[in-house]
């Protein structure tokens, strides 16, 4: 059962045509009958309203589909920057990938994103060169960069016929046949032909460098060759196989999937060369009460352990959890355990995705995805299992939110709703926070970029129905200090006829930029009948000096931003059995590290993005002046065929409406891509 069943994603830069091919891969797999294009809002896979409108992808969506006996789960992933979250979440529980690369732009910087994403997870891909048909397209350049940006072997499996107008099929190494389709029945008939005799001498050279890529792992093939035997398609396809598993080279195909070519290679493609659940590496667990690292073999025997890699929200149903499973079987009905919030939960029924649409299923087992409805606690990234075994699958990291906005809502009866409404998308999507500012009393939600907030308070106004304004996008700024600074604090008050003494002295210094905030202490702690010195505390009292720190960490020091790189070290303390108090110690952290830090330098730190700028060569200089007016360093230069690309690093504040120059200037040629870098002191 298992050997006929393959996870597999769809990731690539934007536009390079994920969803289109996808699209292409349902339509030929019988899944949908009509084919539903992007650019006219129709694409099955983009099913929210706004990727509609804006003919991108911004959510996963998982759909399963049957190709030849075999089930194939698809997760066609946004390849937005500021969406990065849901492809590191796609990748998480994929067992392989498609790669899908732009014949014209080649290696694009999302490309590079979502490559070391991969790479990260150890997750086997093949590539697919699409978009052969437009002007410019190069299959042999795009196999070229590919090897010098990555440094992978890159191996052709098929060469192109020809190339953008021209393009009209493939030619497969592995048959030694040309593969064309037929217009009319939407590519749907295709037919295997020989070789035209003027093309045979380029398809003989390419087959020979294939055949030399595969023997050098392989005896039998080498032998075969030395021998002047034919080489059998089968006994190629099954080295291909293996090597794609080690990653020691990566296949391509390519095709056009705007034209309805070369799918159908590829589909056969992912089943002939992508892992099964159980060929890959078992997924690594932690077992929390024993505190060691165990291997999950993906067998449907063993105890039941999953995770959720996705949330969304649906009106009737509540939360839909996606769920890869990694071992065991779940059936409808069953408890299950969350292990990280050590609650059980149950699972009330389990649907088989078709990216919107879905059917009931009886039971789930090891190496499929489905979606449980029910689960009430469960958010992205945590592990479903049995009580008997409790066992933690890694978590995910995700980067810092850098831009926030303030929401309020229009009347006081929907700042209830508004707040539901929050946790809902921040439960879906785990780069999404708020939090309600202590001053002001606003609301302030914060996201990865522009798109990205603009993106979810459409959902909320739209799709959630709040009624709410919301303010322009702000930069989140943290605050530090530079110098290092002790200080010591007194506290006393009567409160209720009862004494409240404190006394304790703190060192702040700052750290290394990146390393977050960290609180040490000398001091030691004792239970509270022992007798304690001059530099012990019982164990109450020094939770009450950590929790007092970590809230001045969130409360910042002259502004009111969340402080960063500072280490605030307990270095002495006096006790008085009969007058220490919790709440004395509390108040003498906090006056104490307030004074301290304020004493110690502090400075302004602001979010510094890396910037690349991809531009027609003609109007790189315009697209470099940009970036220079709004105080951005450039600090490299690619150059390609058609296009440079200019790498480039610019504070967050200055970014804004950057996109609309950089179209004005360069005559809406040029695109950008941004991602945080690293906080440094505002200049």
């Amino acid at each position: 059962m298992l050997d006929k069943m393959r996870n597999i994603g769809i990731m690539a830069h934007i536009d390079a045509g994920k969803t289109t091919t996808t699209e292409r891969i349902l339509f030929y797999t019988g899944k949908i009958h009509k084919i539903g294009e992007i650019d006219d809002g129709q694409a099955t896979m983009d099913w929210m309203a706004q990727e509609q409108d804006r003919g991108i992808t911004i959510q996963s969506a998982a759909t399963t589909t049957y190709w030849k006996n075999f089930q194939i789960n698809i997760i066609d992933t946004p390849g937005h920057v500021d969406f990065t979250a849901e492809v590191e979440r796609s990748l998480r529980v994929l067992d392989g990938a498609v790669a899908v690369l732009c014949a014209v732009g080649g290696v694009q910087p999302q490309t590079e994103t979502v490559w070391h994403q991969a790479d990260r997870y150890k997750v086997p891909r093949i590539c697919f060169v699409n978009k052969m048909d437009r002007i410019g397209a190069d299959f042999f350049a795009v196999l070229k960069d590919v090897h010098e940006k990555f440094g992978v072997e890159v191996m052709p499996v098929q060469i192109p016929i020809g190339a953008s107008e021209s393009f009209e099929g493939v030619i497969d190494l592995i048959a030694m046949k040309e593969i064309h389709w037929d217009a009319a029945t939407d590519g749907e008939k295709y037919e295997y032909t020989a070789i035209a005799p003027d093309r045979l001498a380029l398809a003989e050279e390419w087959r020979e460098k294939m055949l030399d890529t595969i023997s050098s792992a392989s005896d039998e093939i080498t032998e075969l060759i030395l021998e002047g035997k034919d080489v059998p398609e089968e006994l190629i396809k099954k080295e291909i196989r293996k090597a794609v598993l080690n990653q020691s080279y990566i296949p391509f195909l390519c095709g056009s999937a705007r034209k309805n070519i070369g799918v159908q290679p590829l589909i056969d493609a992912v089943v002939d060369f992508l892992p099964a659940p159980d060929e890959v590496l078992p997924a690594e667990a932690f077992n929390p009460k024993k505190e060691e690292k165990l291997s999950v073999p993906c067998k449907a025997e063993g105890a039941p352990l999953g995770l959720v890699f996705k949330i969304q929200y649906d009106k009737d149903a509540g939360s839909l959890c996606y769920v890869r499973m990694y071992s065991g079987k779940i059936k409808s009905g069953d408890q299950v355990f969350n292990t990280g919030k050590k609650k059980r939960e149950r699972v009330n029924r389990i649907l088989r995705m078709h990216s919107n649409k879905s059917e009931q299923m009886d039971s789930v087992q090891a190496g499929d995805i489905a979606v449980f409805i029910g689960l009430k606690v469960s958010q992205t990234g945590d592990t479903l299992g049995s009580e008997g075994q409790p066992l933690l699958l890694e978590s995910m990291q995700f980067p810092e939110p850098v831009i926030s906005v303030s929401v309020e809502p229009k009347s006081l009866s929907e700042s209830d709703r508004l707040k539901e409404v929050l946790e809902i998308l921040s439960k879906e999507d785990p780069t999404f926070t708020s939090r309600e500012d202590s001053e002001t009393g606003q609301l302030i939600i914060s996201g990865m970029g522009e798109l990205h907030i603009d993106v979810l308070t459409r959902r909320m106004l739209d799709d959630f129905k709040v009624e709410a304004r919301v303010g322009n996008p702000q930069v989140t700024y943290r605050e530090s200090v530079t110098t290092e600074k002790t200080q010591t604090e007194k506290y006393s008050k009567q409160l209720g006829g009862k004494d409240n003494e404190a006394e304790l002295t703190l060192t702040v210094r700052p750290l290394e930029r990146g390393s977050g905030n960290r609180f040490i202490s000398k001091v030691k702690t004792f239970q509270k009948s022992g007798s304690g010195g001059t530099n012990a505390l019982p164990e109450e009292l020094l939770e009450a000096v950590k929790r007092s720190i970590e809230g001045c960490f969130s409360s910042g020091i002259k502004v009111g931003y969340p402080c960063t790189d500072i280490e605030v070290e307990l270095v002495s303390v006096k006790y008085n059995e009969l007058t220490a108090t919790p709440f004395a110690y509390e108040a003498a952290a906090a006056k104490c590290f307030d004074d301290a830090c304020s004493a110690a330098d502090p400075v302004l730190l602001e979010p510094v993005m890396a910037v690349d700028i991809m531009s027609p060569k003609e109007f790189v200089g315009d697209a470099m002046s940009q970036i220079t007016q709004r105080g951005g360093l450039i600090s490299s230069m690619d150059s390609k065929a058609n296009t440079d690309i200019v790498h480039a690093q610019a504070p967050m504040a200055k970014m804004f409406g950057f996109s609309t120059d950089l179209r004005s200037a360069t005559q809406g040629r040029a695109s950008f891509t941004m991602s945080f870098s690293h906080f440094e002191v505002k200049r």
